[in-house]
């Protein structure tokens, strides 16, 4: 762009986040709107891939996030007779790469911190609608506010704004959930895994080292107990003696880490979506992270996406002399790369989160094998790792970026 913008951005998750760092950078004029009094992470923790952490080293913050973060080597998940399902490691890849579990909180105060003072943020306005224009936009309390040069909508897998873009071709809530909470990492003996265990495809438990955050250096856990959306009321109504006791017949060293938990108020529930956007733009409106390409957690990419989503946003503005042309960059660029996301973690839920005990039975026969056949485990790995790009395609790792993850004393 030839001039600064005034650019709205509705939503203060990582992907509105990422997008007030990087657009006050660049010297746009940005105002956030977010729908809670009090802002904050929604969620436990979540892996950061070599994809998002790519994109973090650009906004040099790299550092924080190995400093609060715990670096992830292999993923593995079991039945519970101790039958390998999953055995992935980054080393399959490359022996440089690795993930990183954090916590939300952790990587929602860096990210604050970083835009803090660069812009405006408007706490307790949730956006209900938007003008014929696209360039303006009320507020729950009937306050407008605009014009505005760019309207990124970054309000989550529900957005309220996507239908305005008028380019919806799936939107739906999945049938699966789960219940999450941060525990205290302990002597917990896989401190560089992420750790499952299912039984059948019916429950799965999780358990993700995540490091510490800012204000608290207790290392911790992120566990999850995934289950119907329909199953909560029943969770619920049975109480937390007989679930305990039900971990502690599936997976005993889970149910030690449990210990602190004495109510079931202690554990947040979460609902996923999968919405598939034909557009991403419209006039002035444009949608970034799970507002654009919500998707199942089976492959664990949503924040990653959301940070990809941000950089080429800003990389599109930087690129082109119109908006016009930035939004149609950016919406080329991205879902070049998100569409085949889409594609696995929709056809693996089903095979991780259903009552099919027959899926679950293949799952468990020939999900490891396949990972040994000559280009199959490449594949897996790059999915995994974000760095896939359509069927044959490889997202770029830069090499001072590679160099940067071995020189972090986290990474030792």
């Amino acid at each position: 762009m030839s001039k600064p913008l005034d650019i709205a951005i509705v939503g203060y998750g990582t992907a509105g986040q990422a997008l007030a760092v990087l657009l006050s950078r660049d010297g746009h004029r940005v105002q956030v709107f977010e729908q809670a009094a009090t802002p904050g992470p929604v969620g436990a923790g979540f892996l950061l891939q070599p994809s998002g952490l790519q994109v973090l080293w650009q906004m040099q913050l790299l550092p924080q996030v190995l400093e609060h973060g715990a670096v992830v080597r292999r993923l593995y998940g079991e039945t519970p007779c101790g039958r390998a399902v999953m055995d992935m490691h980054y080393a399959g890849l490359d022996a440089r790469l690795y993930g990183v579990g954090m916590q939300r909180g952790a990587l929602f105060s860096l990210l604050g911190a970083a835009w803090q003072g660069a812009g405006t943020l408007h706490v307790d306005s949730r956006i209900t609608a938007i003008d014929d224009t696209l360039q303006r936009v009320q507020d729950s309390h009937g306050h407008w506010h605009g014009p505005f040069d760019l309207v990124i909508a970054t309000d989550g897998s529900a957005s309220g704004l996507r239908a305005q873009v008028q380019g919806t071709r799936l939107d739906r809530i999945y049938p699966w959930g789960a219940l999450w909470c941060l525990l205290p990492r302990g002597d917990w003996a896989f401190g560089d895994e992420l750790r499952q265990r299912y039984v059948a495809a019916r429950k799965m438990i999780g358990l993700l080292p995540v490091g510490t955050r800012p204000g608290d250096d207790e290392p911790r856990l992120s566990f999850f107990w995934s289950l119907p959306r329909d199953g909560f009321a029943a969770w619920e109504q049975n109480g937390l003696a007989a679930w305990l006791d039900e971990i502690e017949t599936l997976w005993p060293e889970a149910r030690q880490r449990l210990e602190g938990i004495t109510v079931q108020t202690q554990l947040a529930r979460a609902s996923y979506r999968d919405a598939v956007m034909e557009r991403w733009y419209r006039g002035r409106l444009v949608l970034a992270g799970d507002a654009a390409h919500s998707m199942s957690p089976q492959l664990g990419q949503g924040v990653n996406m959301a940070l990809q989503d941000a950089l080429a946003l800003r990389d599109a503005l930087r690129a082109e002399g119109q908006i016009e042309a930035a939004l149609a960059r950016y919406q080329a660029q991205r879902k070049a790369h998100v569409w085949l996301y889409q594609f696995w973690s929709r056809w693996l839920t089903p095979v991780f989160q259903s009552d099919r005990n027959w899926v679950a039975g293949a799952r468990d026969m020939l999900f490891k094998p396949m990972g040994r056949m000559p280009g199959g485990r490449g594949h897996m790995l790059r999915v995994l790792s974000g760095t896939q790009h359509g069927l044959f395609g490889k997202l770029a790792l830069e090499d001072a970026f590679i160099a940067a993850l071995q020189e972090l004393p986290g990474a030792r």
